[in-house]
């Protein structure tokens, strides 16, 4: 008998709604909040009859404070699932000290103004201590630890995907299958097609900062940064098959490498197309994937805001979508003295995922470890008091609740390495 509160209403929202909805033995009642109040009246609508849990709507700013805590204090939930954008993580977690309130959400800080004189001095002394310049890592929230702790409250960062169920596979593997892990590879495979010449699976100013930054990987305790797209493999992925993928620099790196014992190295890569590639460098080179406002007729725009715009939105990606994905990690390391390999993935149906929930494959997995992880903490088999990643608890019942709900995993003791 739980009362959540979840903000967002986009393409990853609907699905951890529908999910939520699902279990309504568990999530008795949710309230929708996003900017846009039509869009969760219109979710709500389209819920109606179809679940037993009570569905209310409300309209909220999520980067106005105040406005949060006004929501929280009149709605009462026991967590709050923020599936908004990673600009508006600290303001939902402020709110939820104010209103002593537990907190998720599916994706680690950044700011939205990167130019902001006080972030910029953090961010400049974190690269030259750190190693890397990505404009998004856990530092920001793990600053929120001694706060949550002290008021008995539980954050949980990062219950997607990668970030998310990545880290579960690794908590996983060390737990049943390695006493140390030398090396891990996150492979993320989108081998699904829009019909689109060039769109984003997710929102696009997200989207496309990380894919433009410099990649980055850690290896013997530091941080390797390498130029944009520069690292390049090519992989054959079950039920996919060959795939170009690329070294990025991805958040969930940075909490396993502090969380994983005695890890060597840790990569991330993802798939793109030629054609993807090429519209992106296209884009980069006139200026349209720049942050800093321009000065057009008068009015300041910022270029990925205005291009974001002329995109398709990826939430009606869906019933164009074809194809299937495919995530997982790749472990060497040793079991009992002897060397070991360890490949643990999930494959999921983009046409699969429409017919069930009406999105396309890469909302969907995200948005169903947004409700299993929720479920995780409404259910106490996660109860730690502070802030913590995915990786930090039990991942057993994690993997079979996201079994359960849609996103079975697999597994391959002799798979192919990375080089």
């Amino acid at each position: 008998m739980s009362r959540v509160l979840i903000i967002g209403c986009g393409g990853v929202a609907s699905v951890a709604i529908q999910k939520c909805c699902q279990v309504s033995e568990v999530f008795t009642e949710i309230c929708i909040a996003s900017r846009t109040k039509s869009k969760c009246d219109e979710l709500a609508k389209k819920l109606e009859g179809k679940t037993s849990t009570k569905i209310t709507t409300a309209q909220v700013d999520a980067d106005d404070v105040n406005q949060l805590v006004e929501l929280i204090k009149g709605y009462q939930p026991e967590l709050v699932m923020n599936i908004a954008l990673p600009y508006q993580d600290l303001t939902i977690m402020d709110a939820c000290l104010i209103c002593r309130v537990n907190y998720m959400d599916t994706a680690n800080y950044e700011p939205e103004d990167i130019n902001e004189p006080e972030w910029r001095e953090i961010y400049e002394k974190r690269c030259k201590e750190e190693g890397f310049s990505a404009y998004f890592d856990y530092s920001w929230q793990w600053a929120y630890k001694e706060k949550f702790e002290k008021a008995g409250l539980t954050a949980l960062l990062g219950s997607g995907f990668d970030p998310g169920v990545t880290q579960a596979y690794c908590a996983y593997a060390l737990k049943h299958h390695f006493d140390t892990i030398d090396t891990i590879d996150i492979l993320d495979c989108n081998g699904g097609d829009h019909g689109y010449p060039f769109a984003t699976n997710f929102n696009p100013e997200i989207n496309l900062r990380e894919v433009s930054a410099p990649g980055s990987y850690w290896e013997n305790g530091r941080w390797v940064e390498i130029p944009a797209m520069s690292i390049h493999r090519e992989y054959d992925f079950q039920e996919v098959g060959k795939k170009d993928m690329y070294l990025l620099h991805h958040e969930e790196i940075e909490s396993l490498a502090k969380n994983i014992p005695d890890v060597k190295r840790i990569r991330f890569f993802m798939t793109f197309g030629q054609s993807y590639l090429t519209h992106m460098k296209c884009l980069e080179n006139v200026g349209m994937l720049s942050t800093e406002p321009v000065l057009y007729e008068g009015k300041e725009i910022v270029p990925i805001q205005f291009l974001k715009e002329l995109l398709p939105d990826p939430a009606t990606l869906g019933p164009r979508t074809k194809g299937k994905t495919n995530i997982g990690c790749i472990f060497t390391g040793k079991k009992d003295g002897q060397d070991k390999t360890y490949y643990i993935y999930n494959v999921c149906d983009h046409e699969e995922c429409y017919k069930e929930v009406g999105s396309q494959a890469i909302s969907y997995t995200t948005g169903v470890p947004a409700m299993c992880g929720a479920l995780m903490l409404l259910t106490k088999k996660w109860e730690k008091k502070g802030v913590f990643t995915v990786e930090e608890f039990d991942p057993d019942p994690y993997l079979e609740a996201l079994a359960k709900y849609g996103l079975p995993h697999k597994e391959s003791h002799t798979p192919v390495l990375v080089d």
